[in-house]
């Protein structure tokens, strides 16, 4: 089986023999993702996550996913602060499923759903909600964790389509995001790809009139239009990181004081 790791620990198949007395207590914490810098991003969480991140995308061929970028060094989410709370009215559904993930077989045809053990509000006492009842069945509270990953899942498949023709119609371009903290040298974030939009303006009128009816053209300009959003990654650093007042804020413009975008210059219920 694979599944998608990056703030996951010991990954389990949920099944009634192993997690019978098992409970879940909600934490209002997100200390499991301190340490990512992005995560994915469905394509119908672009409207809510467009006003607060930027989007942009990652991966190789028909790998290409959307991304949110969350830090400007490896390690850091600048998204969490020190007592572990997110610092923007939208968290992204990649992070909101945690404990639970599904693992696909190696035929990529069997979803078996997770859960990440060392999960701090993972319990035997009966805090919280519990998986299975006195009877083993599934609980509701476990359904409404299945219903949530399988929209996740369907809703992956949906943004894998629209990756895929932006793709095909050769849009994305390797980018890089300049930036300079204080007292410190340049840095350039690499590894992230954007929509050209000299090729966008460029590609056939009934390709344009497709997107524009499957939605992938809203999609497209909240990308763009998120772009913006850069420079509030260096604003939510630590105080003692860089101070606010020392960032310069962008109008209309992915150029930024503080981070800039340039093209080619990289070297490498959801809702």
């Amino acid at each position: 089986m694979s599944v998608q790791l990056l703030i996951y620990g010991q990954v389990e198949a949920v099944n009634k023999k192993r997690h019978s007395d098992w409970s879940i207590k909600a934490e209002n914490n997100y200390d499991f993702a301190r340490s990512v810098n992005s995560v994915p991003l469905m394509a119908v969480e672009f409207p809510k996550a467009s006003q607060d991140y930027a989007i942009v995308f990652a991966g190789k061929d028909n790998d290409v996913v959307p991304v949110v970028v969350m830090g400007v060094r490896e390690g850091e989410n600048a998204y969490v602060d020190e007592q572990g709370q997110w610092k923007a009215p939208y968290v992204p559904a990649f992070i909101r499923r945690y404990p639970f993930v599904f693992a696909t077989s190696d035929e990529g045809k069997t979803l078996t759903l997770c859960l990440d053990e060392t999960y701090e509000g993972c319990n035997q006492e009966g805090r919280g909600e519990r998986l299975f009842d006195a009877e083993g069945e599934q609980t509701q509270y476990l359904e409404k964790v299945l219903s949530f990953l399988q929209d996740y899942q369907a809703q992956y498949q949906r943004t894998q389509l629209f990756c895929k023709k932006l793709n095909e119609l050769g849009l994305l371009e390797e980018m890089g995001a300049k930036f300079t903290l204080p007292g410190q040298e340049e840095r350039t974030l690499t590894g992230f790809k954007t929509i050209n939009r000299e090729k966008l303006k460029g590609i056939p009128a009934d390709e344009l009139a497709a997107l524009m009816a499957n939605d992938g053209l809203e999609l497209i300009y909240l990308h763009l239009q998120s772009l913006n959003n850069l420079n509030k990654v260096i604003e939510r650093l630590p105080k003692q990181v860089i101070s606010s007042s020392e960032i310069a804020g962008a109008e209309n413009s992915a150029d930024v004081n503080t981070m800039s975008v340039e093209a080619g210059s990289a070297e490498a219920g959801v809702h």
